[in-house]
């Protein structure tokens, strides 16, 4: 039975988030709230953890992963941005979007679009993702916490363990959580393109 977190949405216990932390970096795969919905993620660099998230979830090989980054100055290390995008992401992160990108040599190939080598990267101002981030000090490896033929994301912690409590390490309890998912835009061919919009505005980005 993986272990169950009770952690306070707006002020994480730094003792539970240390530990959430520590699971992550030995190898667990987490579902956590985010301001979407629950996800479920692992280290960057875990080949297990991500083979295990893929079956939890029933992936194919073309499913876009997401990195949850503390800032732009950690994004810039995973993702190629020009100027003026980095100056559109800046202006609009944290947030809930998900933004497409080109990978750079340091996101695992396995981790990319295999055609087009994309990425997709997140900076969420969720307070307990943001506390689990500055523990781990690197970004997490992320997908939405969908299941079966559901459209949205999971939202209540205690469906999640009686559904998936033997299958992951950790879940942690943020509480229920909305189900709108992030708004999508795609900037890996230097032009914006809204993928989907969801929980974010779509405005600053329409003529961008």
């Amino acid at each position: 039975m993986s272990q169950f977190y009770s952690i306070h949405p707006e002020n994480p216990q730094q003792r539970l988030i240390q530990q959430a932390a520590a699971t992550i970096m030995q190898g667990g795969v987490v579902i956590y709230p985010t301001d979407s919905g629950y996800a479920i993620g692992c280290r960057i660099g875990d080949k297990n953890a991500v083979e295990r998230i893929c079956q939890i979830r029933n992936l194919d090989k073309d499913h876009l992963f997401t990195l949850l980054c503390r800032d732009l100055s950690e994004l810039s290390t995973y993702a190629k941005v020009d100027n003026a995008m980095f100056r559109l992401l800046k202006n609009n992160t944290p947030g809930a979007y998900t933004f497409i990108l080109k990978g750079t040599k340091e996101v695992p190939r396995r981790l990319l679009n295999p055609k087009r080598k994309t990425i997709g990267i997140r900076v969420s101002d969720d307070p307990i993702v943001m506390a689990l981030l500055e523990a781990m000090g690197e970004p997490l490896m992320s997908t939405s916490l969908v299941l079966d033929a559901h459209d949205f994301a999971e939202s209540d912690p205690y469906e999640i363990r009686a559904r998936l409590g033997n299958q992951v390490d950790l879940i942690i309890d943020g509480n229920n959580r909305g189900e709108e998912p992030t708004t999508v835009i795609d900037l890996a061919e230097g032009e914006v393109t809204i993928v989907r919009e969801g929980a974010g505005d779509i405005r600053p980005f329409q003529g961008a």
